[in-house]
């Protein structure tokens, strides 16, 4: 939940801001880089902060999605632009904290070329199963493989990824030959599943939350440490006998390198204030989130421990940066 302290305090600045303050760069408009395409769990996320941010900020944002390459593009996107305060990355860990450790050369350091605006939610990544896949859940899943021969394929948003180590993870715990099929974001991999083209998939919980409401997909199995609010029927992983995975992933607002530390505030300032907001918690909580505010420097010092957690678990497997 969101802290109180952190919302009045935001609350406070955003009443002192003087109209002009309220007003970045004359009116330009704001780009919101989302490194994945329109109908996926982030571009949605990306869509409610920015109808409601707009009002805040005093001027237009613009959801530019920049699909391609697990968010790479996009990431590259936000280093080249001017650090005015007029082009943004919502992400998640996957561009920020995994490509640097699965890439020799992924075109951007997230230390060194983005500055850390603030953090708004975590999540948690899960395997979901299409709606003609004959397993009612996970367990039923693993013996359905093993009866078909021990294969299978299981679609994963982006290679090199999370959802590509849980795949390898899972063969190997239940002595399986599981290959991760890779698509250019979540929205494809979703239609895929709806259309019973592949039997199953593993995304995050905003990507699948929709259709397994909708009785599209089945949610079979999540990360973390205890079960999701949302999903009070589905297991972690660590009771399927998968452990390891506890720590969650994040979301984030970050900027280019050398965005004034005023303009960062603003900004940060003005989506306190957004998750402050009933509706707003309400319909990203609805989308799998655990909703909070997150300062810049917290954002940072997350973002190092979770990349020093997914290091290790990779130094573990043999994985080496392609």
């Amino acid at each position: 939940m969101l802290d109180r302290r952190t919302s009045l305090l935001a609350l406070a600045s955003l009443a002192t801001l003087s109209p002009s303050a309220a007003r970045a760069n004359n009116g330009a408009p704001l780009r919101l880089l989302v490194g994945f395409p329109p109908g996926g769990g982030t571009d949605a996320i990306a869509r409610v902060l920015a109808e409601s941010l707009q009002p805040l900020l005093g001027q237009t944002v613009i959801v530019e999605n920049k699909p391609g390459a697990g968010g790479q593009l996009a990431a590259q996107a936000l280093k080249a632009a001017a650090p005015d305060g007029n082009t943004l990355f919502l992400s998640h860990d996957h561009s920020i904290s995994i490509l640097p450790l699965t890439l020799k050369n992924p075109g951007f350091n997230p230390q060194q070329d983005f500055a850390y605006v603030a953090g708004f939610a975590t999540f948690a990544n899960a395997v979901a199963l299409s709606g003609g896949t004959q397993a009612s859940n996970f367990k039923d899943y693993i013996a359905l493989l093993k009866r078909q021969g021990g294969r299978g394929n299981v679609g994963i948003p982006a290679a090199a990824s999370v959802p590509e180590f849980l795949v390898k993870t899972f063969g190997e715990k239940f002595g399986l030959e599981l290959v991760a099929a890779p698509y250019r974001g979540s929205a494809p991999m979703l239609q895929e599943m709806m259309g019973n083209q592949i039997g199953a998939g593993v995304g995050s919980v905003p990507d699948f939350i929709t259709a397994h409401r909708d009785g599209k997909i089945r949610i079979v199995g999540v990360m973390g440490r205890e079960r999701q609010g949302l999903l009070p029927d589905v297991p972690t992983f660590a009771e399927l006998g998968l452990k390891g995975f506890e720590e969650l992933p994040y979301y984030g607002l970050f900027a280019p390198a050398g965005t004034p530390a005023a303009v960062q505030q603003r900004i940060s300032t003005a989506l306190a204030k957004v998750l402050a907001d009933r509706s707003v918690y309400a319909r990203l909580t609805a989308l799998g989130l655990s909703v909070a505010h997150v300062p810049g420097e917290e954002l940072a010092k997350r973002e190092r421990a979770y990349s020093a957690t997914w290091a290790g678990i990779m130094k573990a497997a043999g994985f080496k940066p392609q």
